[in-house]
């Protein structure tokens, strides 16, 4: 009997041990699967079939429209309603977010407050409110709170479409951005903060270089589904009579009719636009995901 803890020694004949490289390997068989595949073929092919030989789409007129000056123009404004709602939504969400995370029972009260108002609004209704803004007040006026002001704008004229869309639009956003920069630090271990103070780092300091890179990862990809959400929803402030994408769109087969290849028009330039932010969300994840993703 052996006192040591190896393993016993297969001390079995060879013609009796099983011989494994001479069974034959069987793949799974899955029928159904490639009975979908085949289904779902046939149907890709049959609808790419139709969008090429079916003349109601009007390909001609769709080519004759998509790079003209006016749909670029428009397609110039989208991305700019897109880029300072994005921005000031973000820059706004994370003050409220860090208000709902702070010790200050007043500013939880305030941020959340915010953040229930400007989620249960639809966007329509706040657009046309900024829109309206100098019907409620005719002008702003800046100076010592209940007293005399120093000095006011204007607001016929400091509000006008383009900025009450802007507005809105970074308002309305700044809601969800609050909610989803909250979700990712509070995915953070607390213990690391906690370390980190014991190691005197500033509290600051502790948030930009600990906080924030870690929370980018659960951030990241809510953001980006915000921020092509917000793409997209731009079409909406063409109630305001601005000249996005969507609007011009609309102008346009207005007069000549061509109201299907005018709306591939700016399917295309949605679809288009939606690519390229999605491979930018790609690259900047695989960025923050350095060290975590193996």
């Amino acid at each position: 009997m052996s006192l040591t803890s190896d393993p016993p020694l297969d001390t079995a004949a060879p013609a009796l041990r099983p011989d494994y490289a001479s069974l034959e390997v069987v793949p799974v068989r899955r029928p159904w699967r490639w009975a979908a595949v085949a289904v779902t073929a046939v149907l890709v092919a049959q609808f790419g079939h139709g969008l090429i030989t079916n003349p109601a789409w009007e390909w001609d007129v769709f080519a004759r429209f998509f790079t003209t000056e006016t749909i670029l123009k428009a397609v110039w404004i989208t991305l700019q309603l897109t880029f300072y709602g994005t921005a000031l939504g973000f820059a706004l969400g994370i003050v409220l977010a860090f208000m709902r995370l702070s010790g200050s029972p007043f500013l939880k009260a305030v941020a959340f407050g915010y953040i229930w108002a400007f989620r249960s609004i639809p966007l329509i209704v706040q657009l046309l409110f900024w829109f309206n803004l100098a019907y409620l007040y005719k002008e702003l006026s800046f100076g010592i709170p209940f007293g005399p002001g120093l000095f006011a704008f204007d607001t016929v004229g400091l509000v006008g479409a383009m900025s009450a869309a802007v507005l809105g639009l970074a308002l309305h956003q700044a809601a969800y951005a609050a909610e989803i920069v909250r979700g990712g630090v509070l995915a953070v271990d607390g213990g690391q903060l906690e370390a980190a103070a014991a190691l005197g780092i500033p509290r600051l300091r502790q948030i930009r270089r600990i906080v924030l890179p870690q929370a980018m990862r659960s951030i990241l990809p809510n953001a980006a589904n915000e921020i092509i959400s917000l793409f997209k929803g731009t079409s909406i402030v063409s109630v305001m009579a601005i000249g996005e994408l969507f609007y011009q769109v609309q102008v346009i087969y207005g007069r000549n009719g061509r109201v299907v290849p005018l709306l591939m028009v700016a399917t295309v330039w949605y679809v288009l636009l939606t690519t390229v932010l999605s491979v930018l969300q790609h690259y900047v994840e695989r960025h923050y995901a350095k060290g975590a993703v193996r």
